[in-house]
């Protein structure tokens, strides 16, 4: 006995993985073939030429076909090594809205670093290194040289001053007029020297422009009498300069013999990260010219020591000098520098004073000591003193905080049908309920008598909430029973009248005396909307009506990307299964290529659009149809569409010519058949339904005496779905996409029409 059992088992073990290893063959056999088993039509494999819609159907059934036609895994797409499969991608929760972190890095501009909160600046300062805020912190004057140097740059056709002085490369320009007329524009040598016409050779170079016009005169009047004579300046000379120090940009420059400063900082970019603001030098013949304070300029418009540059002149940017932070709210919080000993108050006074939420109530003073943050001072400015203020000084690497008024304001929320529901500030415990409506632009004309006021109060035990009914029209008339005193935090809740809709709006088109959007009452029905249009015209074919709704087209979108994403779970779990059961690495290439077919169907699928299309049977004359259960109760987005009685019947499937064909009475769906050519190779014939033209749907393959075939009606071939693997789902999946993409293109094909 136990003998038997065994042989038994033996053989069926042998059964099964003959069809293990022939089921890959199967499917690589079909592959080869170019098509693989769909409803609706064959589907190219990889290396096929694809196939071209059918001729004679309508359009939208035509790219149905198409659509399935292309779901066959694309030949570029690369195959899996085995053992890998991809998952299935999950749609990822939105997030609640939260303060982004700041992220510790390089400086940031003065408008990114006062946008800061009050919650992002705890942050900064509670978890980050005083070394990396200092980094962070914009450093006053930077943002002067953010701009191009073009904008700064000296123009060059402003007339020049009494003391500018020439020199090589300047052009001079010279009118005279009298005894001898004529003009000139003559250029300053490299020697110095400046060429006459008609009155010989002056030095120039080294002269003043003043100087230069009485040179000019005195050497024509030499040769000449009763003239007038003008000179001016032409083009300018350039000069090279020198940047060098902590400059962004050192190096040699080429600028106008007009040129300051400040002009040639703007055009090297300033001074570095590492460079100060305070301690510029101009050197000239190996000497120190000028010492330059760029906070002279920037903070008093002092341009006392921005000289104008002469040739060869050096411009030196020294290293930056003690930095000291402020934050909160100032007016330009920053990294300043200092130059000598600061005071706490000279340095608000230099961050621009404090704003207008500013709270005196605290300041904090933060020092580095011993490589840690240490607070250093903390307490309130008036406490303080105005003494303290001018006694205190702060010192390199401190970094002061001042900090927002706390908020304590008393207010409460109204909402319903007001003009302007929003929160109002209040005085607790005297300010009445009438004045917060007044001031919400009193009530809209469809607000009830009744209101509702939700009053939380704390208590030793915990809060007590209370719901307190108002009756509005004594209210506002001032009963003190009504217009009670209002209290912090109080939820005023205006009602509408009960049941308040304005309109709702619903769609009659096609086949009715007067199609239109009409607006709807409560209760409304579809014989009454159909009434409403006048009634059907003579060419109205009811039995295809088509009837669609909003709701239910949300739902059948909802239930088919649940559809979609069950199958999809069901797909990745089948084909992990059988990825591990593959003996060789062909058969693993094998399952993953009929992964991919199927993700691809799945892909289709979720592309469907749910079409929201509800069965109905409408009757002539409308007042048939009451008290049926077809006469529905109308909603907002409502669409009934009447098309024009059908003329022609559809075949479509594995059908040797899909197409539309004149409709015969008293024809079966086996003659339409017969004219689109027959059946094709792999149509399942026991699976052939009707697509009727009110969207039901009727299988008639099994049946023994079909029924008739009425006007626009679609018949249905599918083919016939080979499962070689334990994909099980794959015919699942083509019918229902078929199916969906039918319904969905005769509906959008009436509507078209």
């Amino acid at each position: 006995m136990y003998h038997r059992m065994w042989k038994f088992a033996f053989i069926w073990s042998l059964v099964f993985i003959t069809l293990m290893c022939l089921s890959p063959l199967t499917f690589e056999a079909q592959a080869q073939e170019g098509s693989v088993s769909a409803p609706g039509g064959s589907i190219q494999a990889p290396g096929s030429a694809p196939a071209q819609g059918s001729p004679g159907l309508p359009s939208n059934l035509q790219n149905i076909q198409n659509i399935l036609q292309n779901v066959a895994p694309a030949q570029e797409a690369p195959a899996a090594q085995p053992g890998q499969i991809s998952a299935p991608q999950e749609e990822t929760p939105a997030e609640a809205p939260t303060y982004a972190p700041v992220e510790v890095g390089e400086q940031m501009t003065p408008e990114a670093f006062s946008a800061l909160s009050d919650a992002q600046l705890d942050q900064l300062f509670l978890n980050t290194p005083a070394s990396q805020v200092m980094r962070m912190l914009p450093r006053f004057g930077t943002e002067f040289f953010r701009q191009a140097p073009s904008t700064y740059a000296p123009v060059m056709a402003v007339p020049v001053g009494p003391d500018y002085v020439v020199g090589p490369g300047d052009e001079i320009r010279i009118s005279i007029w009298g005894m001898i007329e004529d003009q000139w524009s003559v250029t300053v040598d490299r020697d110095g020297n400046l060429s006459l016409p008609g009155a010989g050779v002056i030095g120039a170079a080294g002269m003043t422009f003043s100087q230069l016009q009485q040179a000019i005169k005195k050497e024509y009047s030499r040769y000449y009498t009763n003239f007038d004579l003008n000179v001016t300046m032409g083009r300018l000379r350039t000069i090279l300069v020198y940047v060098v120090g902590n400059a962004r940009r050192p190096g040699a420059y080429t600028v106008s013999s007009l040129a300051t400063l400040v002009n040639a900082l703007l055009a090297s970019g300033g001074p570095s990260q590492t460079g100060s603001m305070r301690n510029i030098q101009v050197r000239r013949n190996g000497k120190v010219v000028t010492n330059f304070d760029m906070y002279d300029m920037l903070l008093k418009g002092d341009t006392l020591n921005d000289i104008r540059l002469m040739p060869g002149d050096v411009i030196f940017i020294g290293e930056v000098g003690q930095l000291v932070g402020i934050v909160g709210n100032v007016k330009r919080p920053g990294l300043y520098e200092l130059k000598e000993r600061v005071r706490l108050g000279d340095l608000i006074d230099m961050a621009g004073g404090l704003t207008g939420q500013s709270f005196k109530g605290r300041v904090q003073i933060m020092r580095v000591e011993d490589r840690r943050y240490l607070t250093l001072v903390e307490g309130d400015l008036d406490t303080l003193g105005k003494d303290f203020m001018q006694r205190f000084a702060v010192q390199d690497g401190d970094i002061v905080r001042l900090f927002p008024v706390a908020r304590s304001t008393s207010t409460v929320r109204i909402t319903g049908p007001v003009a302007t529901p929003g929160e109002y500030a209040i005085e607790p415990g005297i300010t009445k309920l009438s004045e917060v409506i007044n001031r919400a632009g009193g009530l809209s004309y469809m607000a009830s008598n009744q209101a509702e006021i939700t009053r939380v109060t704390v208590t030793q035990l915990g809060p007590v909430t209370q719901h307190l009914l108002i009756n509005l029209e004594k209210a506002m008339r001032g009963d003190p029973k009504n217009d009670i005193p209002l209290e912090m935090n109080d939820y005023i809740f205006v009602r509408a009248v009960p049941e308040w809709d304005l309109y709702a709006t619903v769609t009659i088109s096609g086949e009715v005396k007067y199609p239109g959007v009409y607006t709807i009452k409560k209760g409304e029905t579809l014989s009454d909307l159909i009434e409403r249009a006048g009634g059907y015209t003579d060419r109205a074919f009811l039995p295809g009506a088509i009837f669609t709704r909003e709701s239910v087209r949300e739902s059948q979108r909802r239930s088919i990307d649940e559809m979609v994403q069950r199958l999809e779970r069901e797909l990745y779990t089948a084909s992990a299964a059988g990825t591990a059961s593959s003996l060789t690495s062909e058969d693993a290439k094998l399952v993953e290529m009929e992964t991919q077919q199927k993700r691809r169907m799945l892909d289709v699928l979720r592309q469907t659009r749910a079409t929201g299309r509800v069965v109905i049977r409408l009757e002539d004359p409308p007042t048939l149809l009451k008290k049926t259960p077809y006469d529905l109760l109308l909603e907002e987005g409502d669409h009934l569409h009447i098309p024009r009685e059908a003329q022609t019947i559809n075949v479509a499937g594995n059908v040797l010519n899909p197409s539309s064909f004149i409709f015969e009475p008293y024809s079966t769906y086996n003659n339409y058949i017969e004219k689109a050519g027959g059946y094709g190779r792999n149509a399942d014939r026991s699976r052939v339904y009707l697509l009727k033209a009110d969207g039901s749907a009727v299988r008639v393959g099994h049946l023994k005496k079909p029924p008739y075939i009425e006007r626009g009606d679609t018949i249905i071939v599918p083919e016939k779905i080979q499962v070689v693997s334990d994909l099980r789902r794959t015919s699942d999946i083509v019918d229902i996409v078929y199916k969906t993409a039918i319904s969905a293109a005769v509906v959008i094909d009436a509507l078209d029409d």
